[in-house]
């Protein structure tokens, strides 16, 4: 998803990548990594999470990273 926003003259614009957490990957996961260089290599900066699923228990089931690029 894009979406762009515009705020001292300068256009940003942000993409959102959905992670899922299995209870296989868990804190090991490495996905997040990867993506957050893939996105580097194109120009973006990383500027946080969202969770996007919880469990009951307060376990991060999802979430989206957050990518921004000036434009």
């Amino acid at each position: 998803m894009y979406e762009t926003r515009k705020g001292d003259d300068k256009m940003k614009q942000y993409e959102y990548v959905n992670v899922h957490i299995s209870k296989f990957c868990g804190a090991k996961s490495e996905e997040h990594r990867e993506i957050i260089n893939q996105y580097a290599a194109k120009g973006y900066r990383y500027v946080g999470f969202i969770p996007t699923k919880i469990s009951d228990y307060g376990k991060i089931k999802d979430m989206d990273l957050i990518f921004e690029l000036d434009l």
